[in-house]
């Protein structure tokens, strides 16, 4: 898979987490990706100061990036 098919299957997958997020007053954005194995993210809105951000971006963000592009090792939130 080229860097571009990788950012577009990612944002794709960001598309999909976006609605869910949105709808408790947050966001999602990509930072980077590196090595075209790991992700970096920014979690924007209610989802910086939310207590169950750790379980989004394990359960929800990294699940279904990894769904949309099977070669991501991890996914992380920087701030």
């Amino acid at each position: 898979m080229t860097n571009e098919e990788l950012i577009v299957n990612i944002e794709k997958a960001l598309d999909e987490i976006r609605p869910f997020l949105n709808s408790d007053g947050g966001d999602i954005s990509l930072v980077s990706i590196e090595d075209q194995k790991h992700v970096k993210v920014r979690l924007q809105g209610a989802c910086t100061s939310c207590s169950l951000s750790v379980s989004t971006m394990k359960a929800g963000v990294e699940t279904t990036i990894k769904k949309y592009a099977p070669q991501i090792e991890t996914v992380e939130n920087v701030v």
